[in-house]
Protein backbone atom coordinates (compact mmCIF):
# COMPACT_ATOMS: atom_id res chain seq x y z
CA UNK A 1 0.00 0.00 0.00
CA UNK A 2 1.51 3.39 -0.70
CA UNK A 3 1.57 5.97 2.00
CA UNK A 4 -1.46 7.77 0.81
CA UNK A 5 -3.54 4.77 1.31
CA UNK A 6 -6.57 5.23 3.47
CA UNK A 7 -9.68 2.73 4.27
CA UNK A 8 -13.01 4.04 5.94
CA UNK A 9 -12.73 3.58 9.37
CA UNK A 10 -17.05 3.13 9.26
CA UNK A 11 -16.83 0.29 6.60
CA UNK A 12 -13.99 -1.47 4.81
CA UNK A 13 -14.06 0.53 1.80
CA UNK A 14 -10.64 1.67 0.66
CA UNK A 15 -8.57 4.06 -1.93
CA UNK A 16 -6.51 1.05 -3.57
CA UNK A 17 -8.00 1.05 -6.64
CA UNK A 18 -11.34 3.80 -6.41
CA UNK A 19 -10.05 7.20 -7.23
CA UNK A 20 -13.96 8.39 -6.54
CA UNK A 21 -13.69 7.80 -3.30
CA UNK A 22 -13.32 10.61 -0.39
CA UNK A 23 -13.16 10.59 3.30
CA UNK A 24 -14.14 13.31 6.02
CA UNK A 25 -12.76 14.48 8.86
CA UNK A 26 -13.83 11.20 10.79
CA UNK A 27 -12.51 9.24 8.16
CA UNK A 28 -15.99 8.19 6.94
CA UNK A 29 -16.33 7.38 3.32
CA UNK A 30 -18.36 8.80 0.68
CA UNK A 31 -19.57 5.45 0.08
CA UNK A 32 -21.08 4.45 3.29
CA UNK A 33 -21.87 8.20 4.25
CA UNK A 34 -24.52 8.45 0.86
CA UNK A 35 -25.41 4.91 2.09
CA UNK A 36 -26.62 5.60 5.44
CA UNK A 37 -28.00 9.03 3.83
CA UNK A 38 -30.33 7.12 1.61
CA UNK A 39 -31.07 4.15 3.41
CA UNK A 40 -34.45 5.30 5.28
CA UNK A 41 -36.11 6.52 2.33
CA UNK A 42 -34.96 3.51 0.37
CA UNK A 43 -34.51 0.18 2.75
CA UNK A 44 -38.52 -0.29 4.68
CA UNK A 45 -37.69 -3.51 6.78
CA UNK A 46 -40.57 -2.64 8.98
CA UNK A 47 -44.11 -1.90 8.80
CA UNK A 48 -43.81 0.52 6.27
CA UNK A 49 -42.33 -1.85 3.73
CA UNK A 50 -45.48 -3.88 4.34
CA UNK A 51 -47.60 -1.46 3.82
CA UNK A 52 -45.85 -0.81 0.49
CA UNK A 53 -45.57 -3.81 -0.16
CA UNK A 54 -49.17 -5.24 -0.18
CA UNK A 55 -50.33 -1.83 -1.85
CA UNK A 56 -47.92 -3.25 -4.61
CA UNK A 57 -49.06 -6.27 -5.31
CA UNK A 58 -52.69 -5.46 -4.73
CA UNK A 59 -52.25 -2.99 -8.26
CA UNK A 60 -50.42 -5.66 -9.51
CA UNK A 61 -53.03 -8.33 -9.58
CA UNK A 62 -55.69 -5.91 -10.27
CA UNK A 63 -54.13 -3.67 -13.24
CA UNK A 64 -53.03 -7.02 -14.92
CA UNK A 65 -56.18 -9.60 -14.16
CA UNK A 66 -57.02 -9.45 -17.98
CA UNK A 67 -52.84 -10.16 -18.75
CA UNK A 68 -51.50 -13.23 -18.43
CA UNK A 69 -48.37 -12.24 -16.27
CA UNK A 70 -48.35 -9.35 -13.60
CA UNK A 71 -44.39 -9.16 -13.45
CA UNK A 72 -40.98 -10.38 -15.21
CA UNK A 73 -38.01 -11.56 -12.98
CA UNK A 74 -34.46 -12.06 -14.64
CA UNK A 75 -32.66 -14.90 -12.76
CA UNK A 76 -28.87 -16.06 -12.26
CA UNK A 77 -29.21 -19.14 -9.98
CA UNK A 78 -27.96 -16.97 -7.46
CA UNK A 79 -29.73 -15.64 -4.48
CA UNK A 80 -31.31 -12.48 -4.77
CA UNK A 81 -33.32 -13.33 -7.74
CA UNK A 82 -33.69 -16.90 -6.50
CA UNK A 83 -35.45 -15.43 -3.15
CA UNK A 84 -37.30 -12.82 -5.08
CA UNK A 85 -38.88 -15.52 -7.06
CA UNK A 86 -39.65 -17.49 -4.44
CA UNK A 87 -41.20 -14.37 -2.57
CA UNK A 88 -43.37 -13.74 -5.57
CA UNK A 89 -44.52 -17.44 -5.37
CA UNK A 90 -45.74 -16.54 -1.77
CA UNK A 91 -47.44 -13.58 -2.55
CA UNK A 92 -49.28 -15.08 -5.38
CA UNK A 93 -48.00 -13.19 -8.49
CA UNK A 94 -47.88 -14.68 -12.01
CA UNK A 95 -44.97 -14.33 -12.91
CA UNK A 96 -42.55 -14.60 -15.88
CA UNK A 97 -39.12 -16.01 -15.27
CA UNK A 98 -36.31 -15.66 -17.93
CA UNK A 99 -33.06 -16.95 -17.72
CA UNK A 100 -30.22 -16.34 -20.00
CA UNK A 101 -27.57 -19.58 -20.44
CA UNK A 102 -24.12 -18.15 -21.27
CA UNK A 103 -22.57 -21.46 -21.01
CA UNK A 104 -21.11 -20.60 -18.07
CA UNK A 105 -23.27 -21.21 -15.41
CA UNK A 106 -21.97 -23.42 -12.68
CA UNK A 107 -23.62 -27.02 -11.70
CA UNK A 108 -24.77 -25.61 -8.52
CA UNK A 109 -26.50 -22.77 -10.29
CA UNK A 110 -28.31 -25.14 -12.34
CA UNK A 111 -29.21 -27.69 -10.15
CA UNK A 112 -30.24 -24.00 -7.63
CA UNK A 113 -32.86 -23.45 -10.45
CA UNK A 114 -33.79 -26.63 -11.94
CA UNK A 115 -34.84 -26.81 -8.52
CA UNK A 116 -36.45 -23.69 -7.67
CA UNK A 117 -38.39 -23.15 -11.07
CA UNK A 118 -39.80 -26.97 -10.71
CA UNK A 119 -41.00 -26.14 -6.62
CA UNK A 120 -42.98 -23.15 -7.67
CA UNK A 121 -43.93 -24.03 -11.32
CA UNK A 122 -43.94 -20.21 -12.73
CA UNK A 123 -43.58 -20.31 -16.66
CA UNK A 124 -39.98 -20.03 -17.33
CA UNK A 125 -38.44 -19.10 -20.63
CA UNK A 126 -34.27 -19.69 -21.01
CA UNK A 127 -32.51 -18.00 -23.81
CA UNK A 128 -29.01 -19.36 -25.28
CA UNK A 129 -27.14 -16.50 -26.91
CA UNK A 130 -25.16 -17.89 -29.85
CA UNK A 131 -22.42 -18.98 -28.47
CA UNK A 132 -19.58 -18.11 -30.91
CA UNK A 133 -20.87 -14.83 -31.60
CA UNK A 134 -21.41 -14.57 -27.12
CA UNK A 135 -18.00 -15.77 -26.67
CA UNK A 136 -16.18 -13.50 -29.03
CA UNK A 137 -17.98 -10.35 -28.12
CA UNK A 138 -16.67 -11.64 -24.39
CA UNK A 139 -12.76 -12.11 -25.68
CA UNK A 140 -12.80 -8.88 -27.01
CA UNK A 141 -13.61 -7.22 -23.82
CA UNK A 142 -10.81 -8.84 -22.25
CA UNK A 143 -8.21 -8.23 -25.42
CA UNK A 144 -9.08 -4.25 -24.82
CA UNK A 145 -8.14 -4.37 -21.39
CA UNK A 146 -11.27 -2.68 -20.15
CA UNK A 147 -12.69 -3.61 -16.19
CA UNK A 148 -16.34 -4.51 -17.09
CA UNK A 149 -16.18 -7.29 -18.63
CA UNK A 150 -19.24 -8.53 -17.98
CA UNK A 151 -21.14 -6.01 -19.66
CA UNK A 152 -21.57 -8.29 -22.38
CA UNK A 153 -23.72 -10.82 -20.08
CA UNK A 154 -25.42 -8.03 -18.49
CA UNK A 155 -26.84 -6.51 -21.67
CA UNK A 156 -27.73 -9.47 -23.09
CA UNK A 157 -29.56 -10.27 -20.11
CA UNK A 158 -31.78 -7.08 -20.02
CA UNK A 159 -32.16 -7.34 -24.09
CA UNK A 160 -33.70 -10.69 -23.62
CA UNK A 161 -36.20 -9.39 -20.82
CA UNK A 162 -37.37 -5.79 -22.63
CA UNK A 163 -37.99 -8.14 -25.67
CA UNK A 164 -40.51 -10.49 -23.32
CA UNK A 165 -41.37 -7.32 -22.06
CA UNK A 166 -42.58 -5.93 -25.21
CA UNK A 167 -44.08 -9.11 -26.56
CA UNK A 168 -46.26 -9.99 -23.89
CA UNK A 169 -46.84 -5.96 -22.63
CA UNK A 170 -45.60 -6.22 -18.74
CA UNK A 171 -45.36 -3.49 -17.32
CA UNK A 172 -43.74 -4.38 -14.17
CA UNK A 173 -39.92 -5.85 -13.98
CA UNK A 174 -39.11 -6.91 -10.65
CA UNK A 175 -35.45 -6.84 -9.84
CA UNK A 176 -33.35 -8.45 -6.86
CA UNK A 177 -31.11 -5.56 -6.77
CA UNK A 178 -31.53 -4.65 -3.11
CA UNK A 179 -30.19 -1.83 -0.57
CA UNK A 180 -29.26 -4.60 2.21
CA UNK A 181 -26.64 -6.26 0.33
CA UNK A 182 -25.80 -3.95 -2.63
CA UNK A 183 -25.82 0.10 -0.76
CA UNK A 184 -22.31 0.21 -2.16
CA UNK A 185 -20.41 -0.42 -5.14
CA UNK A 186 -17.62 1.20 -6.01
CA UNK A 187 -18.00 3.55 -8.95
CA UNK A 188 -14.20 3.35 -10.19
CA UNK A 189 -13.39 1.12 -12.48
CA UNK A 190 -16.16 0.04 -14.16
CA UNK A 191 -18.97 1.09 -16.67
CA UNK A 192 -22.47 0.88 -17.68
CA UNK A 193 -23.98 -2.06 -19.48
CA UNK A 194 -26.17 -0.07 -22.19
CA UNK A 195 -23.78 1.29 -24.43
CA UNK A 196 -24.07 -0.09 -27.35
CA UNK A 197 -21.73 2.52 -29.24
CA UNK A 198 -18.62 1.20 -26.75
CA UNK A 199 -19.51 -2.67 -27.05
CA UNK A 200 -19.81 -2.18 -30.94
CA UNK A 201 -16.07 -0.29 -30.60
CA UNK A 202 -14.74 -2.66 -28.62
CA UNK A 203 -15.65 -5.49 -30.76
CA UNK A 204 -14.84 -3.61 -33.93
CA UNK A 205 -11.10 -3.21 -32.63
CA UNK A 206 -11.02 -6.93 -31.29
CA UNK A 207 -13.15 -9.42 -32.15
CA UNK A 208 -12.98 -11.65 -34.80
CA UNK A 209 -16.46 -13.24 -35.50
CA UNK A 210 -20.40 -10.91 -36.44
CA UNK A 211 -22.25 -10.21 -33.60
CA UNK A 212 -25.41 -10.06 -35.56
CA UNK A 213 -27.69 -12.92 -33.74
CA UNK A 214 -26.93 -11.06 -30.49
CA UNK A 215 -29.51 -9.28 -28.60
CA UNK A 216 -28.11 -5.93 -27.45
CA UNK A 217 -30.37 -2.98 -25.59
CA UNK A 218 -29.18 0.38 -26.10
CA UNK A 219 -29.88 3.09 -23.49
CA UNK A 220 -32.11 4.89 -26.37
CA UNK A 221 -33.87 1.83 -26.91
CA UNK A 222 -34.14 0.78 -22.95
CA UNK A 223 -35.28 4.33 -22.49
CA UNK A 224 -37.93 4.90 -25.28
CA UNK A 225 -39.23 1.11 -24.32
CA UNK A 226 -39.80 2.29 -21.00
CA UNK A 227 -41.85 5.84 -22.15
CA UNK A 228 -43.72 3.86 -24.86
CA UNK A 229 -44.64 0.69 -22.65
CA UNK A 230 -44.87 2.53 -19.41
CA UNK A 231 -42.54 -0.14 -17.43
CA UNK A 232 -41.42 0.35 -14.26
CA UNK A 233 -38.68 -1.31 -12.23
CA UNK A 234 -39.11 -1.92 -8.62
CA UNK A 235 -36.81 -3.34 -5.85
CA UNK A 236 -39.41 -5.17 -3.55
CA UNK A 237 -36.45 -6.84 -1.64
CA UNK A 238 -36.36 -2.88 -0.75
CA UNK A 239 -39.27 -3.50 1.44
CA UNK A 240 -38.86 -6.49 3.67
CA UNK A 241 -36.24 -7.24 6.03
CA UNK A 242 -33.97 -9.21 3.61
CA UNK A 243 -31.00 -10.98 5.59
CA UNK A 244 -28.58 -13.36 3.47
CA UNK A 245 -28.47 -16.01 6.09
CA UNK A 246 -32.18 -15.90 6.44
CA UNK A 247 -32.98 -16.35 2.64
CA UNK A 248 -30.31 -18.86 2.14
CA UNK A 249 -32.25 -21.14 5.15
CA UNK A 250 -35.46 -20.48 3.77
CA UNK A 251 -34.85 -21.22 0.30
CA UNK A 252 -33.22 -24.15 1.67
CA UNK A 253 -35.92 -25.53 2.97
CA UNK A 254 -38.38 -24.60 0.18
CA UNK A 255 -36.50 -26.50 -2.40
CA UNK A 256 -33.02 -27.65 -1.26
CA UNK A 257 -31.21 -24.48 -2.45
CA UNK A 258 -27.43 -24.66 -2.00
CA UNK A 259 -25.44 -21.77 -1.36
CA UNK A 260 -22.13 -21.04 -4.54
CA UNK A 261 -20.01 -19.77 -1.85
CA UNK A 262 -20.20 -16.03 -2.03
CA UNK A 263 -21.86 -12.71 -4.02
CA UNK A 264 -21.93 -13.13 -7.57
CA UNK A 265 -20.29 -16.15 -8.16
CA UNK A 266 -23.33 -18.62 -9.68
CA UNK A 267 -21.70 -18.27 -12.57
CA UNK A 268 -17.93 -19.11 -13.85
CA UNK A 269 -17.17 -16.31 -15.98
CA UNK A 270 -18.81 -13.71 -13.64
CA UNK A 271 -16.78 -15.52 -10.87
CA UNK A 272 -13.00 -15.16 -12.67
CA UNK A 273 -13.89 -11.75 -13.44
CA UNK A 274 -14.87 -10.70 -10.00
CA UNK A 275 -11.96 -12.67 -8.39
CA UNK A 276 -9.54 -12.73 -10.95
CA UNK A 277 -9.92 -9.89 -13.39
CA UNK A 278 -10.64 -7.37 -11.43
CA UNK A 279 -8.14 -8.08 -8.47
CA UNK A 280 -4.99 -8.72 -10.73
CA UNK A 281 -5.72 -6.25 -13.43
CA UNK A 282 -7.46 -3.17 -11.82
CA UNK A 283 -6.40 -3.80 -7.58
CA UNK A 284 -10.29 -4.20 -7.18
CA UNK A 285 -11.11 -7.12 -4.84
CA UNK A 286 -15.02 -6.78 -5.06
CA UNK A 287 -15.14 -8.38 -1.88
CA UNK A 288 -15.02 -4.75 0.16
CA UNK A 289 -18.23 -3.31 -1.70
CA UNK A 290 -20.20 -6.56 -0.35
CA UNK A 291 -18.79 -6.78 3.12
CA UNK A 292 -19.51 -2.88 3.21
CA UNK A 293 -22.73 -2.86 2.60
CA UNK A 294 -23.65 -5.76 4.81
CA UNK A 295 -22.26 -3.32 7.64
CA UNK A 296 -24.30 -0.85 6.66
CA UNK A 297 -27.55 -2.97 6.77
CA UNK A 298 -26.04 -4.28 10.00
CA UNK A 299 -25.68 -8.01 8.69
CA UNK A 300 -22.11 -7.41 9.68
CA UNK A 301 -19.60 -5.85 11.85
CA UNK A 302 -16.72 -4.23 10.52
CA UNK A 303 -14.60 -6.28 12.51
CA UNK A 304 -15.97 -9.49 11.00
CA UNK A 305 -15.44 -7.65 7.74
CA UNK A 306 -11.88 -6.71 8.10
CA UNK A 307 -11.41 -10.32 9.40
CA UNK A 308 -13.09 -11.70 6.00
CA UNK A 309 -10.78 -9.38 3.93
CA UNK A 310 -7.66 -11.28 5.38
CA UNK A 311 -8.59 -14.74 3.93
CA UNK A 312 -7.29 -15.58 0.29
CA UNK A 313 -9.87 -14.00 -2.35
CA UNK A 314 -9.41 -17.53 -3.77
CA UNK A 315 -8.35 -20.82 -3.88
CA UNK A 316 -4.94 -21.28 -5.67
CA UNK A 317 -5.74 -24.85 -7.48
CA UNK A 318 -9.35 -24.03 -8.01
CA UNK A 319 -8.40 -20.79 -9.89
CA UNK A 320 -5.87 -21.89 -12.02
CA UNK A 321 -8.55 -24.71 -13.37
CA UNK A 322 -11.08 -22.13 -13.94
CA UNK A 323 -8.62 -19.88 -15.51
CA UNK A 324 -7.74 -22.44 -17.85
CA UNK A 325 -11.84 -23.25 -18.41
CA UNK A 326 -12.62 -19.25 -18.96
CA UNK A 327 -9.34 -19.14 -21.73
CA UNK A 328 -10.41 -22.19 -23.27
CA UNK A 329 -13.93 -21.39 -24.44
CA UNK A 330 -13.04 -17.70 -25.43
CA UNK A 331 -10.19 -18.84 -27.16
CA UNK A 332 -7.54 -16.53 -25.72
CA UNK A 333 -3.93 -18.57 -25.25
CA UNK A 334 -2.35 -18.22 -22.03
CA UNK A 335 0.92 -16.42 -24.02
CA UNK A 336 -1.81 -13.89 -25.37
CA UNK A 337 -3.66 -13.61 -21.52
CA UNK A 338 -0.31 -12.83 -19.95
CA UNK A 339 0.42 -9.70 -22.35
CA UNK A 340 -3.21 -8.57 -21.60
CA UNK A 341 -2.24 -8.64 -17.79
CA UNK A 342 1.27 -6.95 -18.46
CA UNK A 343 -0.59 -3.97 -20.44
CA UNK A 344 -1.57 -0.78 -18.23
CA UNK A 345 -5.23 -1.32 -17.72
CA UNK A 346 -7.64 0.43 -20.09
CA UNK A 347 -10.73 2.30 -19.19
CA UNK A 348 -14.06 1.80 -21.40
CA UNK A 349 -13.55 5.57 -22.13
CA UNK A 350 -10.64 5.17 -23.48
CA UNK A 351 -12.62 3.95 -26.64
CA UNK A 352 -15.41 5.27 -28.04
CA UNK A 353 -18.51 6.09 -26.38
CA UNK A 354 -22.31 7.19 -26.47
CA UNK A 355 -21.62 10.97 -24.93
CA UNK A 356 -24.90 12.38 -26.61
CA UNK A 357 -26.56 14.75 -25.25
CA UNK A 358 -30.23 12.89 -25.92
CA UNK A 359 -29.01 9.99 -23.55
CA UNK A 360 -29.28 12.29 -20.33
CA UNK A 361 -32.39 13.51 -21.68
CA UNK A 362 -34.23 10.70 -21.99
CA UNK A 363 -32.05 9.28 -18.54
CA UNK A 364 -33.66 12.18 -16.72
CA UNK A 365 -37.34 11.41 -17.22
CA UNK A 366 -37.07 8.32 -15.72
CA UNK A 367 -34.26 8.91 -12.60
Amino acid sequence: MGDNYQICSRCVMDNSSDDTIRFDDDGFCNYCTEAFKIKDPVYFPHEEGKRRLDALIKRLKSQNKDKKYDCIIGVSGGLDSSYLLFQCYKWGLRTLVVHVDDGFDTEIAKSNLDKLIKAIGFDYVVEKPDSKQFNDLTRAFFLAGVPNTAIPQDNILFAVVYNLVRKYRIRTLFSGGNFALECILQKGNTYRAFDVVNIKEIHKLYGRERIDRLPLLSDYRRAIDRLLFRIETVRPLNFIEYNRNRALKELNEFCGFEYYGRKHLENDLTKFIQLYWFYHKFGVDKRRSHLSSMIVSGQMTREEALAELKLPIYEENEMSELKHKILRVLSITEEEFEKIMQKPPKQHTDYKTDHYPLFQKIKKLFS
